[in-house]
């Protein structure tokens, strides 16, 4: 069978090849042999983000595709493609000596095609959201790096209107311009109303969709001849779906805004196309349990093996800094107790080397730490910036280092002001959580906490490589019920509650 000749030749090129060292190379590569010979649906938890740079798990899954002789499709972020084209499929097919054809793009060449072709998730989900036909199918499909599925779906199903589009439509529909105008500054100037919140979006209220919904109809109904330019037909398009949000995001300083319609859910949407292959996704961390039942409730996968891999003990170990006694992120004592916080470890560590990383996800919290911590160290302290020396400390958002951190120097500390629990002040979230209140659902543990856990594991997978030290200062993680689930997913782990502790430790380099 397929299982074991991937095995065999797996750890034949492994012994000789020196290549990095992970514990499940076997185990994952058996699984999706398995997966692809019997055409059953697979879950993979690595522990690894898809975001790592060395994605020391690719090789397992790699042996088995090159090694089908059937067509098979890969799909994975552009810049997970070009190292595999570049680095491990040139490494491996020299090994193996075979001739498995290997194209990418972002439709399926032929019919008789048998090789191996990998795409982009945006190519392969608006292909299958679509029905375009690209991508035929019962092809075995492996995706990498599904702890980012979710918010791809949401990109797919997210219309926009920038303000550029107001101006088109002016010139495709002339005889309503002023009507059109008119709602513009009606929406400028009751969403500038709105209170400033961390991220400057709001949900559009009653009497503003109404408005909008208004220039709808009177386009679509009137006599104009015209039809709505692409932007406003897919925005009105998703708009029709009734578990969608319309939100707006402003430019304060610039006058301006832009409006999205998004769906609250996408299972219910992406269920079908589950149905049309044979899938293996392979994702790092997005589930408390290796059932990772809330996790495919959300996705709208239905039954499938599922299978979560222990990381390596020998290797991955994070030395933990967890203080006790810190207010609650939502009290005013909070940021001053933060700030102290950081001084002191940065006054410990600040002659070791390696990057600093202060993870501060409040927006305004983060740059007013940024300015105070700039005053004491100087230049060393930069916010979110990528032109960095090694002996640097960033100050940055949650965002930013989960993009950037594969183009920053290595990082010996990460310091996290707050756990990543999305905020209900974003619209998209509070209609999301309202969605499963709806549903009678647990919507902290359904939705809020996985997020939470995937993001928490994806910032600390650079520092795990280096057995580095992560502080966390959010004393939710001993106060709720979820803590314990969450530092127990963080294993393996040396913990320390002082400094002193700390130190003894993981010394001075």
């Amino acid at each position: 069978m397929i299982e074991a000749e991937v095995h065999n030749s797996l750890r034949t090129f492994l012994r000789s090849s020196g290549a990095p060292l992970w514990p499940h190379h076997l185990t994952l590569a058996r699984f999706v042999a398995r997966a692809l010979r019997l055409g059953r649906n697979t879950l993979l938890q690595t522990g690894i983000p898809s975001t790592s740079s060395h994605g020391r798990y690719r090789l397992s899954y790699l042996m088995p595709l090159l090694m089908w002789s059937e067509p098979v499709l890969l799909v994975a972020p552009e810049v997970v493609l070009q190292r595999l084209l570049m680095v491990e499929i040139p490494q491996l097919q020299q090994w193996l000596q075979i001739s498995k054809v290997i194209l990418s793009g972002s439709s399926w060449p032929k019919d008789d095609f048998r090789g191996l072709f990998l795409t982009t998730p945006e190519a392969w989900l608006a292909d299958k959201l679509l029905a375009g036909g690209a991508f035929p199918p019962g092809i075995p499909t492996i995706i990498d790096g599904v702890d980012e599925l979710e918010d791809w779906a949401h990109q797919q199903f997210t219309a926009c209107l920038q303000p550029a589009d107001w101006y088109e439509l002016m010139q495709v529909y002339p005889d309503a311009a002023e009507t059109i105008r008119d709602v513009r500054v009606l929406l400028t100037r009751t969403l500038f109303q709105h209170p400033a919140n961390r991220y400057e979006c709001y949900a559009l209220e009653a009497a503003e969709q109404e408005e909008l919904k208004r220039l709808f109809t009177m386009l679509i109904n009137t006599d104009y001849n015209q039809s709505l330019p692409l932007a406003w037909g897919r925005f009105w398009q998703r708009w029709q779906v009734n578990t969608s949000i319309v939100w707006a995001e402003v430019t304060r300083s610039q006058g301006l805004f832009s409006l999205y319609c998004s769906p609250v859910e996408v299972s219910s949407q992406l269920r079908e196309i589950w149905l049309q292959q044979p899938l293996v996704l392979l994702a790092g961390t997005v589930d408390l349990e290796a059932s990772a039942a809330t996790y495919r409730s959300r996705l709208g996968l239905g039954d499938m093996t599922s299978v979560r891999l222990s990381p390596d003990r020998h290797h991955d170990t994070i030395d933990l800094y967890l203080p006790q006694g810190l207010p609650l992120p939502n009290t005013p004592q909070f940021e001053g107790a933060l700030l102290k916080e950081f001084r002191r470890l940065l006054s410990v560590y600040a002659s070791g080397k390696g990057l600093m990383v202060l993870l501060v996800g409040d927006v305004p919290l983060k740059s007013r730490i940024g300015s105070l911590l700039a005053a004491e160290f100087g230049s060393r302290v930069q916010v979110e910036k990528l032109c960095l020396d090694e002996n640097s400390i960033l100050v940055t958002g949650w965002e930013f280092w989960l993009e950037q951190y594969r183009f920053l120097p290595s990082a010996q500390l990460l310091a996290i002001a707050t756990l990543p629990i999305p905020s209900l002040e974003h619209p998209l979230v509070a209609a999301r959580v309202a969605y499963y209140k709806q549903q009678r659902q647990d919507w902290f543990r359904s939705y809020l906490l996985p997020v939470a856990l995937s993001q928490l594991h994806a910032a600390i997978a650079p520092i795990r490589d280096r057995s580095g030290i992560v502080a966390l200062f959010d004393s939710r993680i001993h106060h709720r019920s979820y803590g314990h689930q969450l530092l127990s997913s963080l294993r393996p782990l040396a913990r320390s509650q002082t400094l002193n502790s700390l130190a003894f430790f993981h010394p001075i380099h």
